[in-house]
């Protein structure tokens, strides 16, 4: 079992490992902080359909309109679990509709989000304490999105610490080609969007990089079909997100409170994705302007 290392003004304090008591109070764990799961909205856990095989017990649906398979287990994973979670993948494909009504009974689904019923997207997130690295082996050959993320918890008085590693090849390993996954470039969002608005788009992620870099804050950019994103590790600080096909704006993972606490005018929040979000005026819009925001969500993100 592993031990955590604490170091305080009062000295070391060195923390037990706290496996969760069961799949519940894992489950609960994870779900009751939503950072986890960024970008995720949850549609219903532990969906039923009788007792009929190949139908997954947690369903969300992301940012970019997939339909997203969430498979927890509270033992060690390994490779035995694809087999169960492609039934779910495909129970996905095959039962549009059934996933649409889930969609439509939720009153607070957010409304950005654009789906597409008649072709979905599947992905699968397997969400353990640990996954041996075997199944990674076996993730490379499957033609879905898979993401394969290790939750621990060390417990310490009435604070809980949760580690969060994303596994992840390494990059001396040769790596499978993209599954027919779009690159998100210039050309692809031409595609989707106003031209002239994604060269402005584009204009302002190369500002924001660029204001980045400058603060030394060590944040990966990454381009999604819907944003680029400034992240630590897999969780976003901010960025720039599309609004239909000629509007985009800044994001902010800031609570409400604390993004009004800038006294930068909102133009809305997203309480599902946690983030106050803030319409660029391509020409009047300045990246320094909005820099108050921008630090406090990368204080938050990082711990500064």
């Amino acid at each position: 079992m592993a031990n955590l290392f604490w170091k305080t003004p009062k000295g070391i304090k060195a923390l037990l490992a706290t496996p969760f008591k069961t799949e519940e109070e894992f489950e609960t764990t994870v779900f009751g902080s939503s950072e986890l799961l960024e970008e995720i909205f949850l549609l219903k856990r532990q969906i039923r359909g009788g007792n009929k095989a190949g139908i997954p017990d947690i369903i969300g649906i992301d940012s970019e309109g997939k339909v997203c398979i969430i498979e927890m287990k509270n033992t060690p994973v390994d490779s035995g679990i694809i087999p169960q979670v492609l039934q779910y993948a495909f129970w996905a494909e095959r039962n549009p509709d059934s996933i649409k009504s889930l969609w439509l009974e939720c009153e607070n689904r957010p409304d950005e989000i654009n789906i597409p019923w008649d072709k979905l997207e599947v992905r699968i997130l397997i969400i353990a304490p640990s996954i041996f690295r075997s199944t990674l082996d076996l993730v490379d050959k499957i033609n879905y999105q898979v993401d394969l993320i290790e939750v621990k918890r060390w417990v310490e008085g009435d604070n809980e610490i949760l580690l969060v590693n994303k596994l992840e090849q390494e990059p001396t390993k040769p790596t499978k080609p993209a599954s027919g996954r779009p690159v998100y470039d210039e050309a692809f969002y031409k595609s989707q969007r106003n031209n002239k608005s994604v060269d402005e788009f584009l204009k302002y992620c190369r500002e924001l990089t660029a204001f980045v870099n400058k603060k030394g804050w060590g944040l990966e950019q990454k381009f999604n079909q819907s944003y680029c994103g400034f992240k630590a590790g897999f969780f976003n600080a901010f960025g720039i997100q599309w609004i239909g096909t000629k509007t985009f704006a800044f994001f902010v993972k800031l609570s409400e409170k604390d993004a009004r606490k800038t006294k930068i005018p909102m133009t809305r929040y997203e309480e599902p994705w946690g983030q106050a979000v803030y319409f660029i005026e391509p020409g009047q819009t300045k990246v320094a302007d909005f820099g108050p925001l921008f630090e406090a969500a990368y204080k938050k993100l990082s711990g500064d």
